[in-house]
């Protein structure tokens, strides 16, 4: 009895596997509407797999929205969509090559599915639809090719995208290649997704919105000519080693002269280094601006072959002394590769580039002599000094919009900030406007609301609020000797 039981469940199961491979039958058949290899054995008119070639290219991650729009250019033309669907293999890990779509396979078939897209952040107002992966079937002067858009990558992390295309193999087959391959060098180098933009690279690949993007689109406030409040000589600084060297960088070129020049921005926290770089991204309007933030040091490489691309560009290293600090400062060779790094970008070996290099410091003193000390690299240093009378003034209007205050008013602000910075004024008017509300709220100031907001800003947060809040060079007032 045990032997027929045993005999019952061998049974039992073979009966199982065959239902099993029945129903999968029509999934893994060779004549399943599903199976990529049969479609495209009909699409090549039973050309033998071996008179086929296949061409590939990679392209980075970064780039698939001026990718796609170079598909869509290709497809608008003359060229005969015959069919297009999205591809799946089952346990493919690194993806799918054209080749497994080419080659029937009985257990493991690449198969046809809906394809796959996702929404990109390229800045617009509307968000860029990019294929993730798809198979083109198409027909170009009746000579039949195939296109395989996927992700490439190693060990199952995306880092670009492929395009494969499959041509007979023969002049027709060959010229089709080289036009496909030309059209997206085309509009990887037109980049017109971001040229113009302001932009940083992403380290993860989605944001809390849900849509990818690779590259951040920024959108900065909006600084006005007369919002940037600096001394006359700083302004003559900026205009002739910004806007007028843009004005004249062709005619440079054509003299033989370098078209890239480093800018060193220098001076105490809070007197307007990064508003002007605000100012400068608006004012450039054809220049793509790249903010490179001291931690993505690693990708500057990256951003240098952005650059480079997306030409003419400014590169902003902020808090540069991070990276650039003296090398008697460092404490590992890391941080010495870093710096040689910045240093072989700004002045190495690679071709000259329309290129814009705005490094700021609060601390120049600490920078590395080979960074700051040799022309090439930093052309020009410009400091931001605390304001003075006049630019104290000039900053209580600018931040005082949309309340009205008296010349009185302002002259007593001005007495009391010296040494204070423009990021002082700016955050002693939203004070001064607080308190305004708080005891009437009609929008006219009066020195009670001035009185009020220094007094919590000076006084009552010691020396550390000073340091805090950009005044820790002001000579210090008793409470008593600042009453009006």
């Amino acid at each position: 009895m045990e032997y027929l039981g045993w005999l019952f469940a061998c049974g039992l199961l073979a009966f199982i596997f065959w239902v099993q491979r029945q129903r999968l039958g029509v999934y893994f058949s060779n004549e399943s509407s599903d199976s990529v290899a049969s479609l495209l054995a009909a699409h090549f008119q039973d050309l033998p797999v071996n008179d086929i070639t296949i061409t590939e290219r990679q392209f980075p991650f970064r780039v698939r929205a001026d990718l796609q729009c170079a598909i869509d250019e290709i497809l608008s033309t003359d060229t005969k969509i015959v069919h297009f669907f999205g591809v799946r293999r089952e346990y493919s890990n690194e993806g799918v090559a054209l080749s497994d779509c080419l080659v029937e396979s009985e257990h493991n078939p690449v198969v046809s599915v809906p394809p796959e897209h996702e929404e990109l952040d390229v800045g617009d107002e509307e968000l860029v639809r990019v294929l993730k992966t798809g198979l083109w079937m198409l027909e170009e002067n009746g000579t039949p090719y195939v296109v395989l858009l996927s992700p490439s990558g190693q060990y199952g992390y995306v880092t670009g995208l492929q395009f494969q295309v499959g041509t007979p193999n023969s002049s027709e087959g060959t010229q089709i290649v080289q036009a496909f391959f030309k059209c997206l060098e085309d509009a990887i180098v037109r980049a017109k997704s971001y040229r113009g933009k302001i932009l940083s690279l992403e380290q993860g690949q989605h944001s809390y919105t849900g849509e990818s993007s690779g590259i951040t689109v920024h959108k900065l406030r909006q600084v006005e000519r007369d919002q940037v409040i600096l001394p006359e000589p700083t302004i003559r600084l900026l205009e002739r080693n910004v806007t007028d060297f843009v004005r004249i960088r062709d005619r440079l070129a054509q003299f033989n002269q370098s078209t890239k020049k480093g800018l060193l921005f220098y001076g105490p926290p809070g007197t307007g280094k990064t508003h002007t770089i605000h100012f400068l991204s608006r004012a450039l309007e054809d220049h793509t601006t790249l903010l490179v933030a001291a931690e993505q040091v690693g990708l500057l490489g990256e951003y240098m072959t952005l650059a480079r691309l997306l030409q003419p560009s400014i590169v902003v290293l902020e808090d540069v002394d991070l990276i650039a600090r003296n090398r008697t400062k460092m404490s590992n060779p890391c941080e010495e590769v870093m710096l040689n790094k910045l240093l072989n970008e700004m002045d190495g070996l690679k071709e000259d580039a329309d290129i814009l290099f705005v490094l700021t410091t609060n601390r120049p003193e600490t920078l590395e002599a080979a960074l700051a000390a040799r022309p090439g690299r930093i052309d020009q240093a410009i400091e931001f000094p605390l304001p003075d009378e006049d630019g104290r003034a000039k900053l209580v209007r600018l931040y005082s919009e949309g309340v009205t205050l008296t010349e009185e008013c302002i002259a007593e602000i001005v007495r009391r900030s010296d040494g204070v910075s423009a990021a002082f004024i700016k955050e002693l008017m939203r004070r001064v406007v607080q308190y305004h509300i708080e005891r009437d709220g009609s929008g006219a100031i009066n020195l009670d609301d001035i009185d009020n907001a220094l007094q919590e800003m000076l006084f009552k947060g010691g020396t550390l609020n000073l340091k805090l809040l950009g005044a820790s060079g002001m000579q210090s007032e008793t409470p008593a000797e600042s009453k009006i």
